[in-house]
């Protein structure tokens, strides 16, 4: 896939197997997994593993979620993007437009979620034409919640997931 965005302080491109070390660095961190299934990575070849099925979300749904990299230091700081959603329900729904994203801890705190978030929902609202766009955090997750907030995402409900983890359920509509 050939697209490739910028915002003030990020480049936003496709992930590659060159983004496998870092990612894994990223994904086998405890901190980064606590408000997501609570199962970090322990081998590289499962990063690999994500990074060709997203490559099978460009090829298939022709968006997904985008390497996420400093434009002054030319660092990964992890991923941020939409996908769309056809090889599973979450809260009762398939066949969506998702935004998430996913940050190494040493990137936390510095407006980099929220400004990708903030490109992302305009990204997806007016350049993809996407009716609405929506995301789902772990209910206790304040930063992630307050992110799509601060960018106009809107509090849907709370739903628990079938291993009785409780979510929330954000929308952004044009």
């Amino acid at each position: 896939m050939n697209l490739k965005f910028e915002t003030e302080r990020l480049i936003l491109r496709p992930l590659e197997l060159s983004d496998a070390e870092a990612m894994f660095i990223m994904d086998k961190n405890p901190s980064v997994h606590k408000y997501l299934w609570q199962k970090p990575v322990q081998e590289i070849d499962e990063v690999i593993k994500v990074i060709n099925y997203v490559n099978d979300q460009y090829n298939r749904n022709h968006i997904g979620r985008f390497a996420t990299i400093l434009k002054d230091s030319g660092d990964f700081i992890g991923w941020t993007g939409i996908k769309f959603v056809d090889d599973h329900v979450e809260n009762g729904n398939t066949n969506f437009f998702d935004y998430g994203y996913r940050l190494d801890e040493r990137f936390w705190n510095k407006g980099y979620a929220t400004e990708a978030t903030k490109f992302w929902v305009d990204y997806g609202l007016n350049e993809m034409k996407v009716d609405n766009l929506n995301a789902y955090t772990h209910y206790e997750n304040s930063a992630s919640n307050q992110v799509l907030k601060k960018v106009g995402f809107n509090f849907m409900e709370e739903y628990t997931a079938e291993d009785g983890v409780k979510w929330n359920w954000w929308q952004a509509k044009k």
